[in-house]
């Protein structure tokens, strides 16, 4: 489920420092950092991540069609989400949701448009978004990419896939560890792009001090299960060590698809 970038990225690690800055809205001090990584089969890196703690927003994409150009989809949707937030004052909700929604609309045009000029078929992406406001966030998410909160020592998905693998758990006919291990499992249902009209899961709830959020593309979930996560997001370490630890044991468990986390950690209100 990946594309290809423009020469200097192949295989490179890349890294957001940026990430690192403190963001102060009303009520709420965030701490963040991310990362991509190729992994250790794919040539090329077909994710793409933005943390812009100054505009209050960080989102993942993962670009979904090998050499249709799925590396392109990703990067359009960051773009996109750059430009719209960009001078965005809206703090109430109801504002940040809407200009959630017209991200990932406008996205969706914008990649369906390149690939019809571009004669490209089956392109698209899965996204995370993540917006605060005050001390509360609002999340879109489209596709099989996922957003996680750690609260208190434990762990939970705050976003559900749209694949065929959790329709089926949905159903009751495969159960997690069924579906962590079918050949099936990189079916997605749902994507940005490749469809006129795009429906977004809009997610939003209460941040609270400690809370940790994780963006992350499903080159980290489809390697190594919640608990290994959990194990690690437990540790007593630095923002930077805890995505790098996430990546390496990714990799440890066979690297197949690019990496991408980026984490999120809600330091006061």
């Amino acid at each position: 489920m990946k594309l290809k970038w423009p020469g200097d990225w192949l295989g490179e690690v890349r890294e957001i420092r940026e990430g690192t800055k403190d963001i102060r809205v009303p009520m709420i001090k965030i701490n963040s950092f991310g990362k991509t990584d190729v992994g250790l089969v794919r040539k090329n890196n077909e994710d793409a991540l933005i943390l812009k703690p100054e505009l209050g927003f960080w989102a993942v994409a993962d670009g979904m069609g090998g050499e249709e150009r799925g590396e392109v989809a990703s990067q359009i949707f960051v773009d996109t989400a750059l430009e719209l937030f960009s001078g965005f004052s809206g703090r109430s909700e109801e504002e940040v949701r809407q200009r959630v929604q017209e991200t990932f609309g406008l996205a969706n045009e914008r990649i369906l448009d390149w690939a019809n000029k571009n004669r490209v078929e089956k392109m698209g992406c899965t996204a995370e978004l993540l917006a605060f406001y005050a001390s509360d966030y609002v999340i879109g998410h489209v596709g099989d990419s996922r957003t996680y909160l750690f609260r208190q020592g434990e762990l939970r998905q705050i976003t559900r896939d749209h694949s065929w693998v959790q329709a089926q758990i949905d159903q009751g006919l495969l159960t997690p560890a069924e579906a962590q291990r079918s050949p099936l499992r990189n079916i997605i249902l749902r994507a940005v792009g490749t469809e006129n009209s795009l429906v977004v899961d809009l997610l939003s709830g209460k941040s609270m001090p400690g809370d940790l959020y994780l963006l992350c593309s499903d080159g980290l979930t489809s390697m190594i299960d919640d608990l290994i996560i959990q194990g690690i997001l437990s540790r007593p370490l630095g923002l930077s060590q805890k995505v790098d630890h996430l990546i390496e044991r990714s990799k440890t468990a066979g690297g197949y698809d690019n990496i991408t986390v980026i984490l999120c950690e809600v330091m006061a209100s």
